[in-house]
């Protein structure tokens, strides 16, 4: 009447499942030693009531049942399961006999007193595949394939076979023969409708922490930035950002199965990289924060890639001031890029260079950060320094009439990224602080980085949730199917510079609760 097939370990809510006087149980499994282990139970839930269970032991195998006297235990001895290999098993009841088959030989048979019940209600029971009751009798090896049959016995279904611990059960054939009269007796098939219902519970979610070592890069210098980026027909390029101007900053290749070194470029005390694409031609900017020398010009440069040369070519200087990143965006058809000194830069088509678009009033800028919300652009600025406080405005701009306008002013303790991530249609920029500097007082590095939301009712951002960091200095928001995740980086907790950066993650329940929880350090 019912075949069911379980390769995970689940959980099944049974209603009068087993009104029958005889069924089978076939089962494909690799067990190792351990005492008193579940392949399966029905337990009444209320009263914690085993009514129906198979269990293993070393050497023996218990079909445990509630009969009409009592509890009674069916017990095949001399059973090796332990083994570390497969095995295929195959168990008949019908009245007072009881047969099992191991892996396609010899059956065992055993007669009992007490004959199965015909009448073994499971209301209010819960079917468990793996344990006798949530972490009872947890089974600790593989179960391949549970069938559950209900008729007569069920081994010339499997058996004989060429690999007879590795049988498998054809589950389409059987549910479309039935009802069937035996090939063996008269028994047919009980005329019983079943009503099935099941929830996966005890599983777990695919872990995300299975990183192992690839590559080890050595740099001649303290590396501040990474930008990956793929240039069609030559392959996959990581720019990295130096500190040390000797031999300034390098860019790698990826050349079979590894990166290699394919550019060194001039930098100075260089804090980001970023690329970007205009029409057919490619980009790659660097912000350098000092000087070739004490007194000269703060100049950060922009690199074109020349196909002819295949390398990056110097193509245009700007004047920058602790230049720390850049940020390139597009608004309806004009190619822009801004530097965090406070200045959009627009790119000019006729002179084929960047040109001063606006200047943005910041406060010792750390990190700029551009979005679209619907038909509109924001631009948000990280403001880290005031010249006397971290404490200070860090501001959200809005694109309008052809220059950002500011939209919103945030209080930050020295701040230095913004995220902007959406979860559905549901819109969040998560704020890293990286410290809390005071005219009086030590500085304090533990302070909370905020999680704001976008209100669509007051149409400001509204803080969504505290999260403790330590002078943090960078967020990254992935999905992963349906969960959502935020990393920060961790750089300092004022004693120490070894720290764990965390991830949290967010289900359904996060937003209802308006809280990321940890999930990983």
């Amino acid at each position: 009447y019912t075949v069911c097939i379980f390769k995970i370990f689940t959980c099944i809510d049974l209603y009068n499942l087993f009104y029958i006087y005889k069924f089978n149980r076939i089962f494909f499994l690799n067990m190792y030693m351990h005492k008193n282990e579940y392949l399966f139970a029905v337990v009444k839930e209320d009263v914690d009531q085993l009514l129906l269970g198979m269990r293993f032991s070393k050497e023996k195998v218990h079909l445990i049942y509630q009969g009409s006297m009592g509890r009674e235990r069916l017990s095949f001895k001399r059973i090796h399961l332990a083994d570390n290999r497969w095995h295929s098993m195959v168990l008949s009841i019908s009245g007072h006999h009881a047969t099992l088959t191991l892996d396609c030989g010899i059956p065992l048979e055993l007669v009992h007193k007490q004959p199965f019940p015909s009448d073994l209600s499971t209301d209010g029971s819960r079917f468990h595949i793996g344990s006798r009751r949530k972490w009872k009798g947890l089974f600790s090896g593989l179960l391949r394939q549970l069938v559950l049959l209900a008729g007569s016995d069920a081994t010339p279904r499997v058996c004989p076979s060429f690999k007879p611990s590795l049988v498998e059960f054809s589950i389409p054939t059987i549910l479309s023969n039935l009802p069937v009269k035996s090939q063996l007796n008269d028994v047919l098939l009980p005329p019983y409708g079943c009503h099935l219902c099941w929830s996966v519970c005890h599983t777990k979610k695919d872990r995300l922490d299975y990183v192992d070592d690839y590559q080890d890069l050595y740099t001649t210098s303290e590396t501040l930035d990474i930008e990956l980026f793929q240039i069609p027909s030559v392959g996959l390029f990581a720019a990295m950002a130096h500190r040390a101007n000797k031999p300034g900053s390098a860019i790698y290749r990826w050349n079979h199965g590894q990166f290699q070194l394919y550019q060194n470029i001039s930098t100075f005390k260089a804090q980001a990289w970023k690329q970007f694409t205009i029409g057919r031609k490619m980009f790659l900017a660097v912000s350098n924060s000092v000087g070739p020398a004490d007194g000269e010009r703060e100049l950060s440069v922009i690199y074109r890639w020349s196909n002819k040369r295949l390398k990056f070519v110097r193509y245009q200087t700007l004047e920058t001031h602790s230049a720390r990143d850049w940020e390139a965006f597009h608004i309806n058809n004009e190619n822009g890029n801004h530097n965090i000194d406070s200045v959009v830069y627009k790119w000019n088509p006729g002179t084929k260079t960047f040109e001063v678009n606006q200047t943005i009033s910041t406060s010792g800028a750390y990190d700029w950060e551009f979005f679209t919300v619907g038909p509109y652009h924001f631009l948000a600025v990280a403001n880290a320094f005031d010249g006397t406080s971290t404490q200070t405005d860090s501001s959200i701009y809005i694109w309008l009439g052809g220059a950002f306008q500011l939209y919103q002013t945030i209080r930050t303790f020295g701040a230095t990224d913004w995220e902007m991530f959406q979860i559905g249609n549901r819109v969040f920029l998560a704020l890293a602080n990286g410290h809390m500097l005071c005219e009086r007082g030590p500085s304090l590095y533990t302070i909370n980085s905020t999680i704001y939301e976008l209100d669509m009712t007051t149409k400001m951002f509204l803080k969504f949730q505290d999260i403790v960091t330590y002078s943090a200095v960078d967020w990254e928001f992935f999905s992963v199917g349906d969960e959502h995740f935020l990393v920060v980086a961790n750089s300092y907790d004022g004693s120490s510079y070894s720290l764990n950066s965390v991830i949290y993650r967010c289900s359904w329940y996060c937003l209802i609760n308006n809280n990321f929880l940890i999930y990983n350090n």
